[in-house]
């Protein structure tokens, strides 16, 4: 299903309508003001994955991402506590994502400006900083083992579209190698995938619109000058680019629609009853395109997030990472990891499509994640040094 057929249905049926599957029945929250209500207002109440018997056969329905009650719970606490004492939020982590911003970009200069297609340089990047917070170790980008790893993720990725604390005392415990291992994974699917499809979007978005590019590379100049890589801490001197990443991230939403809850009581969302055990979508994309929230929703627009005196500013509507009990994890490590490589890469580089190439194609590739078509890059250098 498109994007445009579920917008017709909303225009059709309302913020809330039923969408039957076959036989099953689900109930779609479409724009803000629903999914706000379903996410925010009941999110006690809409907090359990659905769960297929493809995904429990998968999952067994241990780890974060599709488990749900007492194990969802324990094991979301585990993934929260366990990536701070890895170093989530500390300058480890920010040197181990600029170290991979920094190897990209040696990648890239190696193209000598001739296109080049930037997925697989990308995925590697991405896929090595999740290693160093699962594992403590970085890979080779030519490692063989590393490379059988971030195929082996893909392969299930594209099949699926078409340290324990003193808890063994606990009867009710689930801190065992199976959920351990089935976290693990649920990070790197989350992790890796998500902040790869982004940054792809992003700099085919940089290449298309060089207007903005520009100004993005002229705010860091003007603000940062020499200093090297930046940190996180720069995106509170940077309110244009920072606009810009929230803007890529609005405009290009990974997901089709958003991952399907199950209501686990009784519950009445804008006066519509929804019955216990009711399948219910929260559309995230409709909020993200919602023209009630955003002046120019189906355009790539930063000003969105900025106010008349060029100021950064937060929008309640902004809900690329989910919202309520069921919020990603990972928010923000994405975060940081998006700031970090793509003000690296800007920094280094002028993006733009290759020669005769007008403008590169923003149709979206539907898979477990939406990403765009293949397409190559010419990455010009902006100094010398490369």
């Amino acid at each position: 299903m498109s994007r445009d057929n579920l917008l017709q249905m909303e225009k059709e049926y309302g913020n809330v309508f039923t969408m039957w599957v076959g036989p099953i029945p689900m109930i779609m929250l479409s724009g803000f003001q629903s999914v706000k209500e379903g996410l925010v207002n009941h999110s006690e109440a809409f907090a359990d994955r659905l769960v297929t018997p493809l995904v429990k056969a998968l999952t067994k329905e241990k780890g974060i991402m599709f488990s749900n009650g007492h194990t969802w719970k324990e094991q979301r606490k585990f993934g929260i506590v366990t990536m701070r004492k890895l170093g989530l939020g500390k300058k480890g982590v920010e040197h181990q994502i600029q170290e991979e911003a920094q190897q990209l970009i040696e990648t890239f200069a190696r193209a000598k400006r001739e296109p080049l297609d930037p997925s697989l340089h990308i995925r590697k990047a991405v896929s090595n900083v999740i290693c160093a917070l699962a594992f403590g170790y970085r890979f080779s980008v030519d490692d063989e083992e590393f490379l059988k790893l971030t195929k082996a993720f893909h392969v299930i990725l594209t099949y699926i579209t078409s340290p324990w604390h003193g808890a063994k005392s606990d009867p009710n415990s689930t801190y065992d190698e199976e959920n351990l291992a089935q976290s693990i994974f649920d990070l790197f699917i989350a992790g890796s995938d998500t902040t790869f499809s982004t940054l792809q979007w992003a700099l085919l978005l940089m290449a298309n619109h060089p207007d903005v590019q520009e100004k993005v590379y002229k705010e860091m100049e003007d603000v940062l000058g020499s200093s090297p890589l930046c940190t996180h801490q720069d995106v509170k001197k940077l309110p244009y680019t920072n606009a810009v990443i929230h803007e890529i991230l609005r405009s290009q939403y990974i997901l089709i629609i958003g991952i399907p809850r199950q209501s686990v009581k009784d519950e009445n969302i804008l006066g519509f009853p929804i019955p216990k055990g009711t399948i219910v979508v929260p559309d995230i994309a409709s909020v993200l395109l919602d023209p009630k929230q955003w002046a120019t929703p189906q355009e790539f627009n930063p000003n969105h997030f900025l106010d008349k005196g060029g100021n950064f500013v937060t929008r309640e509507a902004f809900l690329p990472f989910g919202a309520g009990a069921r919020i990603c994890l990972g928010k923000q490590l994405a975060e940081i990891e998006l700031f970090i490589f793509f003000t690296s890469l800007l920094r280094s580089f002028t993006f733009q499509p290759p020669e005769g190439v007008k403008e590169i194609n923003t149709e979206p590739s539907i898979g477990l994640t939406v990403h765009p078509h293949p397409y190559k890059v010419c990455a010009v250098p902006r100094s010398n040094a490369y």
